[in-house]
């Protein structure tokens, strides 16, 4: 394990890489725990962090709050494909984009895992499957993203199910099933990668919530790839907020209860249709927000999330809700006390009222 010399910082990236030992290699069910015995780290304020369980969510919440949760089911987004010169390539369907162009990622598979590449100009990849991806253009402010053009004789997320398999990254050394990578909530395929905070959720759970009166209200976004590099910030993504949804959230903060956003897809959907006022709208389409703590989400009170990388940018968002004193201390102590890293990991939730 990494020693921490000195007290993280967000400038510094918390002061510490994630090694082997805290990256999560598998899916939890595969060593013996349950998706809801997954640990839980618990940030209330500026009250020290709490070491829970996933499955004792119920005690941090409280009659009346709202649970707000991403509906989107992930696809087998990971195509095999060759370049024109025969060389093997991965391609990696990160989401839509208006017309039908869609983004993606090429990367060359190596042992098991991949590394992406940027070819120098457009190119048009063979799918395995049948069809091909012409690369267009580089997607602006991007390294490795391209706007492409599948060619295939079914539509795209029917072939994507018929021949591809979900994304996976280094640190996950075998494929595992479609399954594996679903939440409970599943409904609307279109997420590239799980919209892994909810991924803990047991319907057992899920009960266990409702029946100690916490109200649960579903929205929409679809997650592209997530491996972004330094200097890379978040894509458009696909997003709906039903009006009944809004409606709920509106009214439940009218009466002073607290919203809770499980997972950072569900705050960039929010935090896109909610105005200065903190009313949120109805809405779909493609969001391009980026939550910082200089634009904070004034209709949400808590966060339910993973561990994220040093220096991601999913740091800003959190930084927007625990400030940076709470969450290096959140950090510095998952860290400590072996918390798991990535999809298949433990959780956080940071709650910014310590009161209740």
């Amino acid at each position: 394990m990494n020693a921490l010399v000195e007290p993280p910082t967000i400038e510094a990236g918390f002061g510490f890489e994630v090694d082997a030992a805290h990256e999560a290699h598998e899916p939890p069910e595969a060593r013996g725990v349950p998706r809801d015995a997954v640990r839980l780290l618990v940030s209330r304020g500026d009250a020290d962090p709490v070491d829970a369980t996933f499955r004792d969510l119920g005690r941090f919440l409280i009659p009346g709050d709202l649970l707000v949760v991403n509906t989107s089911a992930t696809i087998p987004a990971a195509l095999d494909g060759r370049l024109p010169d025969g060389e093997p390539v991965v391609v990696h369907l990160s989401g839509t984009l208006p017309g039908d162009t869609w983004l993606v990622e090429a990367r060359r598979p190596d042992a098991g895992a991949t590394s992406p590449f940027g070819p120098e100009g457009a190119v048009e990849i063979a799918l395995l499957g049948g069809g091909t991806v012409a690369l267009l253009a580089p997607f602006a402010g991007s390294r490795r993203l391209w706007m492409a053009l599948p060619h295939t004789d079914q539509p795209v997320l029917e072939y994507a199910a018929a021949h591809g398999r979900p994304i996976r990254y280094r640190y996950v050394p075998r494929d595992w099933s479609l399954a594996r990578y679903q939440t409970v909530f599943a409904r609307d395929p279109g997420s590239a990668e799980m919209p892994s905070a909810s991924r803990p959720f047991s319907h057992r759970l899920v009960t266990d919530l409702v029946s100690r009166g916490v109200v649960i209200a579903p929205l929409l976004l679809h997650t592209g790839v997530s491996s972004l590099e330094g200097g890379e910030t978040p894509y458009p993504e696909r997003y709906h907020v039903p009006s009944t949804t809004a409606a709920t959230i509106n009214a439940l903060r009218r009466r002073g209860g607290r919203v809770i956003a499980a997972g950072t897809t569900v705050v960039r959907a929010l935090a896109t249709v909610t105005d200065d006022r903190g009313s949120v709208h109805p809405g779909h389409g493609w969001t391009d927000v980026v939550v910082t703590p200089a634009s904070p989400v004034p209709s949400i009170d808590g966060l339910l999330t993973g561990w994220h990388e040093p220096a991601s940018s999913h740091l800003q968002m959190l930084e927007a809700f625990a400030g940076p004193g709470p969450l290096c201390a959140a950090y510095h102590r998952a860290f400590e006390l072996g918390y798991l890293w990535h999809e298949f990991g433990d959780s956080h939730l940071i709650l910014r009222d310590s009161t209740r």
